[in-house]
């Protein structure tokens, strides 16, 4: 029965290979829109008749599949605006994929927000629901927020903002040699350029309590609480992805699937994730009575994503992992947000915090690009005494003062022997 509406903004590798992907594989959605700026992947995307390909990695191989009649607009453009309009009039399903909560409300009247808006004030009292996909714990309450703003009343009650938690790692392939040497194909003909997403499907989403709806796309899986599952990630899943990147890049491993036989490495990941990250938030979440929150659960969590990171049909790059490395140690992100969250329940994160003196270790190399003070230009992080550490953390911190700080600096200090021992002669 095709009844759904599918509306998405942003056409990257999770809305192609998770959301227009299993709205298209469902059957159930009479359209499937979305709006990108790029107009020569729109354009490639309509010359191909709708018809695009994700390509996908499995453990054993990677699978192309082919996803037909999506319908791409420019919002750019005067009349791919009003179709936008339009079909948001009509969306039973509405999906934001954008790189940041930030996209939420640039671009005035053509904003995501705004857009949104009038799409809610051209339809009468049909449901519909709002996915937020962006990587912030509360991406949907921020995107609500903004569209309510714009409202002239109350949000409908018909309307529902939902968070996810979104684990299935993806990028876009666009170097011509890699996408030969893996056999990818192409999103459309004229674009050299491929989705590659990773076959993980376990995709969590706030329940949905909209009055007599039910989701076209029913392969996700509803939490009454996201947040205990949103930690899992940032401080479990991102928290490790991380330290795999600083770690590999600093040693000089250029794809993530080569630290698989780096048991040293692969030893520090596995104790931060279990014994630090898991830690911690198993005794935080304990009372929830969800598997994952036990020993057992935390523990296959843990082993079942070091082998989708290292996986050499995903062929990530160590490069990519530590990219952005001054958000990634952020005073309340992935790597010192989990090792805030062991100290608070008396677990010292010293594996976390080796990966943390490895972040620091690749800004140090990378001082100019990222506006690092003069005072560390041309340092080495072996020549970076206790009081410079500190003041380098606390100006990525922003002279925030996050909880634990001060633990946070010396046990991050005392990492460098554990560091020199994993990176070796």
């Amino acid at each position: 029965m095709t009844e759904h509406v599918l509306v998405g903004f942003g056409f990257g590798p999770i809305q192609s290979g998770l959301f227009a992907k299993e709205a298209f594989q469902s059957g159930r959605f009479a359209r499937i829109v979305v709006a990108e700026i790029d107009r020569a992947l729109v354009h490639a995307v309509r010359a191909n008749r709708g018809t695009y390909h994700v390509n996908i990695a499995r453990a054993d191989r990677i699978e192309t599949q082919r996803i037909d009649s999506v319908e791409l607009f420019d919002p750019t453009d005067t009349k791919d605006n009003e179709a936008l309009r339009s079909a948001l009039a009509q969306a039973t399903e509405i999906c934001t994929c954008l790189p940041s909560v930030n996209f939420f409300t640039s671009g005035g009247t053509n904003s995501v927000a705004a857009m949104i808006e009038d799409g809610l004030a051209h339809r009468g009292e049909e449901p519909a629901i709002v996915y937020a996909a962006e990587n912030n714990n509360h991406a949907a309450e921020i995107l609500r927020d903004a569209v309510a703003e714009r409202l002239s009343g109350p949000l409908p009650r018909w309307v529902q903002f939902l968070n996810t938690v979104i684990g299935k790692m993806s990028r876009v392939v666009t170097d011509p040699a890699e996408i030969a040497a893996l056999n990818l194909t192409p999103i459309a003909p004229g674009i050299d350029r491929a989705f590659l997403v990773e076959e993980f499907n376990h995709i969590l989403v706030s329940r949905t309590t909209v009055a007599g709806f039910h989701p076209g796309i029913d392969v996700f899986i509803e939490k009454d609480d996201l947040l205990p599952f949103e930690e899992a990630k940032l401080y479990g899943h991102n928290a490790i992805h991380a330290l795999l990147g600083f770690l590999g890049a600093l040693k000089g491993c250029g794809a993530m699937t080569d630290l698989a036989r780096d048991e040293a490495i692969m030893q520090t990941a596995r104790q931060a994730f279990i014994e630090e990250s898991g830690g911690a938030l198993i005794v935080r979440y304990a009372s929830l009575g969800d598997e994952l929150f036990t020993e057992s659960g935390y523990q296959r969590y843990a082993d079942d994503l070091l082998g989708r990171i290292t996986n050499p049909f995903l062929a990530d790059t160590t490069s990519r992992a530590a990219r952005d490395i001054l958000r990634k140690l952020g005073a309340t992100d992935r790597i010192f947000g989990t090792m805030s969250l062991a100290f608070e329940y008396q677990i010292r994160p010293e594996n976390m915090a080796t990966g943390a003196l490895a972040g620091v270790a690749m800004l140090l190399d990378n001082a100019a690009q990222y506006g690092v003070p003069n005072e560390f230009h041309g340092l080495g992080w072996q020549r970076l005494d206790r009081g410079g550490l500190d003041r380098l953390l606390r100006w990525i911190w922003k002279d925030e003062e996050p909880p634990f700080g001060r633990e946070m600096i010396d046990c991050t200090w005392q990492a460098k022997d554990r560091l020199v021992g994993l990176l070796g002669p």
